[in-house]
């Protein structure tokens, strides 16, 4: 799965180190710790747009 996705660190993340990574799709938005070894098989998060959405603009 992460072999064929995008990754970016999102712009909700601080420069202490607490990253979170986001991979788009058209149906899921994937996310994850950037924190957690690239060479480890890394679990991500898996969300649909709308409630990624709704995450989002609960933060405004």
């Amino acid at each position: 799965m992460s072999a064929d996705l995008h990754w970016f660190k999102s712009s909700y993340s601080g420069d202490q180190g607490e990253c979170v990574e986001v991979a788009l799709t058209p149906t899921t938005i994937h996310l994850r710790d950037s924190k957690t070894p690239k060479d480890h098989e890394q679990k991500a998060v898996q969300i649909t747009p709308i409630t990624w959405t709704t995450f989002l603009n609960s933060l405004l």
